[in-house]
């Protein structure tokens, strides 16, 4: 009756969850009873946000992105499903997610910001800061089922982006960091939380761990070590394969909150999806995320004139700089890589993840030249930057692309003066969008950048279109290839 376990979570009841458990009871145990047709009766199935929208032949890509931002938009409503409401406007990605998703809404914004939509950009912000102030953290997306978990904490970006955008009309920055100065510290309390009971007996709490040297870094985590409502069946049947099963629901889901669900990357054994040990590795996305939280906090409080609590987050970061340079860096490979805190060693998957020190500045110079060097010998293929270097059915592997690492690798690139690799990962990437488009009339999920004419696979479920982040890092690119 559903393409995926996600589509019977996001269905509308159409009466209580009381009324419609007591009438199942009841019916269950009656003959014939057929539960494809109860479900049916009692539940509306969710539309797909992009289903009746066709593209024009022949329409530029940049126009069709542009037509696009309003059958992506969501207004704000009520809601008796899963959908947790939020007060403003905001974007969903397209295809099988019909909520606000946290990290993707960063790179959908850029696209925003280059379309001039900047009171959409400030509802999409706010709407994370009323999430913030009502569950203490931004959620993986505005779904019931989702509470539990995070996603990269992209949120200081966003301001950081805000403030620009609205800088660029007049109003100063400096207002906008002060309006979402307890919402960023909110998020750092919250991805910081269990520090108090480190210690040398006891490593990590949450998703904080003390590391050998007494610095303190971060890995992913869940709450909850149950399977995911929206990926019920999946994860049962995995389960089936292992012993641990609650050890194995949080990894699932604490690799959800990386964003990269799933990856080789997570694995103990790189061919094996039941040595997913997400919890026990130290992310290097993650921590240089949280080092831009602390900077962006300690520029808020410079504005607002608090000497020490600015000097408090600058050393914060500094010594989170250190700890990301000495715990995720290798010499010989010259390479940044995650960090497995249980093994001691360093993870030995070559990931797109190292392109964050970039990203953030978190690199030295010589650093950033190595990693560079990597990229353009081990990533860059016809199509764009693979995602890590593994071949495997896992959607956030090679040959796969996806289009935040690509901005997020461009830019890392350009802070460092590497402007020619830049460049030709940009033109590749958008090169790539612009063939499957003219193929297809859609921007999709994600892209086979090795075999640019074999769509993307691999997952849990078939490579969606629409799409919010596809759309948002193409309008970035193209503008920035006319600076």
């Amino acid at each position: 009756i559903f393409p995926d376990g996600k589509t019977f979570v996001d269905c509308i009841p159409k009466l209580t969850v009381a009324e419609i458990r007591g009438r199942y009871e009841a019916q269950k145990v009656q003959p014939g009873f057929n539960l494809a047709s109860f479900v049916a009766d009692h539940f509306t199935v969710p539309s797909l946000p992009s289903a009746e929208y066709e593209a024009v032949p022949g329409r530029p890509v940049t126009d069709h992105i542009e037509s696009l931002w309003k059958v992506l938009t969501r207004r704000a409503d009520e809601s008796n499903s899963s959908l947790i409401v939020l007060p403003n406007a905001y974007v969903v990605p397209g295809g099988r997610f019909r909520e606000m998703f946290y990290w993707d809404s960063y790179f959908t914004m850029l696209g925003l910001e280059v379309s001039g939509k900047i009171e959409l950009i400030e509802n999409m912000v706010d709407n994370f800061s009323f999430l913030v102030d009502h569950y203490g953290y931004i959620p993986n997306g505005n779904r019931t089922y989702f509470l539990g978990r995070s996603q990269p904490p992209f949120y200081a970006s966003m301001v950081e982006l805000l403030g620009a955008a609205k800088a660029g009309r007049g109003v100063l920055a400096e207002d906008v960091f002060l309006k979402y100065l307890p919402q960023l510290e909110k998020e750092y309390r919250f991805w910081m939380q269990g520090m108090e009971e480190l210690n040398p007996g006891k490593i990590s709490a949450k998703r904080v761990v003390l590391m050998p040297d007494g610095s303190i870094l971060n890995h992913y985590w869940d709450e909850s070590d149950l399977p995911r409502p929206e990926s019920y069946k999946e994860d049962i049947e995995l389960a089936r394969h292992t012993e641990d099963k609650s050890r194995l629901f949080r990894d699932l889901r604490a690799a959800c909150e990386s964003g990269w669900d799933f990856s080789s990357r997570w694995f103990k054994k790189e061919d094996e999806f039941t040595s997913i040990h997400t919890t026990e590795i130290i992310a290097v996305d993650l921590n240089c995320l949280l080092y831009q939280l602390e900077l962006t906090i300690a520029k808020a409080y410079g504005y607002a004139k608090d000497t020490m609590a600015a000097d408090k987050y600058i050393t914060l970061a500094g010594k989170r700089k250190k700890a990301i340079n000495q715990y995720c860096w290798d010499d010989n490979r010259q390479f940044y890589f995650d960090y497995d805190y249980v093994a001691k060693k360093l993870k030995p998957a070559l990931t797109l993840a190292a392109a964050y020190p970039l990203f953030f500045r978190v690199a030295d110079r010589e650093r950033a030249k190595q990693v560079a060097d990597n990229l353009e010998n081990r990533f860059l293929f016809p199509g764009g930057l693979q995602t890590t270097t593994k071949v495997s059915n896992q959607q956030w592997d090679a040959p796969n692309g996806w289009a935040p690492l690509q901005w997020i690798a461009v830019k890392g690139l350009i802070h460092y003066g590497i402007h020619d690799l830049a460049r030709e990962i940009a033109a590749r990437w958008t090169t790539l969008n612009e063939k499957v488009y003219h193929n297809t009339g859609k921007m999709m999920e994600k892209y086979n950048v090795v075999t640019t004419d074999v769509g993307a696979g691999g997952g849990e479920y078939p490579s969606q279109d629409g799409f919010g982040w596809t759309n948002g890092v193409y309008l970035a690119l193209k503008k920035l290839a006319e600076q």
